[in-house]
């Protein structure tokens, strides 16, 4: 079940576009998937696998998210990332990767042509994201 915070980002992002949330996940999936992939997902990112297992937000050309169950499929091994030390988790329509950060709840974009991460696209965690996504990300108007 999601979080109340959760369920007020959701709403508010709503309110500002066409989404397709996907069947969610459970808990018990999720933790398959960390032990198989020997890896742990922030904390928010597993709240929102809860609610939506991946999903596309501010159709049609806007953000996607991977699942552990539902296509696109998360892959800790992808190759659209600064190092080793990020996991992608979606991607921008224009192409650059979300990811976060091992060990951390830290989200931030990949600058695909640019080959680096900027400061201002670096958020504390998948909620803070999700809250600047419609303004701060895709420029959305309020």
């Amino acid at each position: 079940m999601a979080s109340e915070d959760l369920k007020t980002i959701i709403e508010n992002l709503q309110k500002k576009g066409k989404m397709a949330f996907l069947e969610k996940t459970t808990p018990e999936k999720i933790e398959a998937f960390e032990k198989e992939n020997a890896v742990t997902l922030p904390e928010k990112y597993k709240a929102w696998l809860l609610y939506s297992d991946g999903g596309e937000l501010f159709l049609p050309a806007g953000v996607q998210f991977y699942g552990i169950e539902h296509k696109p499929l998360l892959n800790v091994n992808c190759e659209d990332r600064p190092s080793d030390d990020y996991v992608v988790i979606g991607a921008l329509a224009s192409g650059d990767p979300i990811l976060f950060k091992k060990n951390s709840e830290e989200v931030a974009i990949y600058n695909l042509e640019g080959g680096k991460i900027e400061e201002d696209e670096k958020y504390s965690d998948f909620d803070a994201f999700l809250i600047d996504l419609p303004s701060g990300i895709l420029g959305i108007g309020e």
